[in-house]
């Protein structure tokens, strides 16, 4: 016999969907980390103990709620719920978590006092402060805004890391990546660059090559690393050659994944925290073209950029016709490296999807995409003849790809877009689209359509 459910008629609903009794205590202690920070603000709550204790309930709140909403289940892709969900169908939290994560940033690059950074010799306060502990446990000086940015960039990266890979740890590809921007985030971007900075020794994060550190030739980076001794100038020929040699062999031989999908810190936090959203990105025609026209444009404005940085650099004369070196550096840095990458970058994951400035903004992204897309061996293949047409390769894509269009026509992917993240291949229900690094055969492995089309008109009964 049918148990008979009764519907409830309160109108909080005591059976919420999607959460059980384990992930709500879960969420409630990340929610009390998190408010330790909000209350840091105030000044009101003391760093030291409190400030590990917060972390501690952030992390373990979230990665212990990711595990029961992931490990009771039979492995396979998860994203139910994710067009009826307000934070990731654009709903009401999902506008204000937009809205907080771009104050955040606005304050961070342009009013870091509100965050309790002292500009006047005195000590910091506020979220600045409660993050002093760790710093003088990395490095023996106080924190900055920055460090505070690093601390909770990287937490993110490691606890939304572990999220995803309990949730596509069916797929080696998807476990091993991750584990890899995982890796390269905690060690490279923060670990080593704190640690060195805490000795007085020359810093950078390793993997950051430019155009994406658009900085890196600026005067004062330049005499840094010149002036840094050994380190220094290891530093210096590791980034020339990241740009002239270890970039283009990479890409020739796996396109631009091994940077935008395995290296890459924008792309570990897009693939990571931003992965509820990457359902988001349009998939239009029209935006596809608002994108190559805006990528590039920025790839043309950081060439100019560093072109007349080192004119100045080396001749001394910052004045080149009717434009001022120095103007146009604080103007890239103003509009590309702080406004699109980081506040319209992360700022509008919850409305635009998890690759807004990876796909529209980042000159790295551009000059990689060009070479993968006319001398790389990379490809996605496609087998056309078990496409169901079901889409899931296509609203998953963060890229805004429509991937389904090229598997219908048995056509390979070779998009300079694409960043080989593989979730168009994990959530493909039959097996479709395969990551492959093949020979070069430039001409026909984008053109070749695999599948026969009969015109409707050619059709009939013999």
């Amino acid at each position: 016999m049918n148990q008979q459910v009764y519907p409830s008629m309160s109108i909080a609903d005591p059976h919420p969907p999607f959460t059980d009794k384990l992930q709500q205590g879960a969420a409630a202690v990340a929610l009390v980390g998190f408010l330790m920070l909000i209350l840091s603000l105030t000044n009101k709550v003391e760093a030291g103990t409190l400030t590990w204790i917060s972390l501690v309930f952030i992390t373990m709140g979230t990665i212990v709620y990711g595990w029961r909403h992931y490990m009771p289940h039979p492995e396979g892709i998860k994203n139910n719920g994710v067009w009826f969900s307000t934070l990731t169908n654009r709903g009401l939290w999902g506008w204000l978590a937009g809205i907080v994560i771009t104050f955040f940033y606005v304050c961070l690059y342009w009013y870091p006092h509100l965050l309790g950074l002292s500009s006047d010799g005195t000590d910091n306060w506020g979220l600045v402060a409660f993050f002093d502990p760790i710093s003088m446990a990395i490095k023996g000086k106080p924190s900055s805004q920055w460090f505070v940015y690093g601390v909770l960039y990287t937490l993110a990266i490691l606890i939304f890391g572990v999220k995803f890979i309990l949730k596509y740890r069916h797929n080696r590809y998807q476990v091993l990546r991750t584990i890899s921007v995982m890796f390269f985030q905690l060690c490279f971007a923060f670990m080593i660059p704190e640690i060195l900075d805490g000795l007085n020794k020359p810093s950078m994060d390793l993997k950051n090559m430019w155009p994406l550190n658009y900085y890196f030739f600026f005067d004062w980076n330049l005499d840094k690393l010149v002036e840094g001794g050994n380190l220094g100038m290891f530093m210096l020929i590791w980034g020339i050659a990241m740009i002239l040699i270890i970039s283009p062999v990479l890409t020739y031989f796996y396109g631009k994944r091994w940077y935008c999908s395995w290296v890459c810190g924008c792309g570990g936090l897009a693939e990571t925290a931003g992965d509820p959203f990457r359902h988001l990105s349009d998939k239009s025609l029209k935006a596809w073209k608002i994108e190559r026209w805006l990528i590039h444009s920025v790839l043309v404005f950081a060439v100019i950029m560093t072109f007349l940085v080192l004119y100045t650099y080396i001749t001394g004369q910052s004045q080149i016709l009717f434009l001022n070196s120095y103007n146009v550096r604080e103007w890239y840095g103003f509009l590309i490296g702080a406004a699109f990458s980081g506040v319209v970058g992360v700022g509008f994951y919850p409305l635009m999807g998890s690759r807004v400035w990876c796909r529209f903004g980042c000159p790295m992204a551009a000059i990689l995409g060009l070479q993968q897309r006319f001398f790389s061996r990379f490809r996605i293949t496609t087998n056309g003849g078990q496409c169901i047409s079901c889409g899931n390769c296509s609203t998953y894509c963060e890229m805004g790809i429509d991937v389904r269009a090229y598997a219908q026509r048995g056509q390979n992917i070779v998009r300079a877009s694409c960043v080989g993240c593989g979730i168009c291949a994990a959530v493909c229900p039959r097996g479709v689209l395969r990551l492959e690094n093949g020979s070069v055969d430039i001409k026909q492995r984008t053109s070749e359509v695999r599948n026969i089309h009969v015109p409707l008109n050619e059709v009939g009964i013999l």
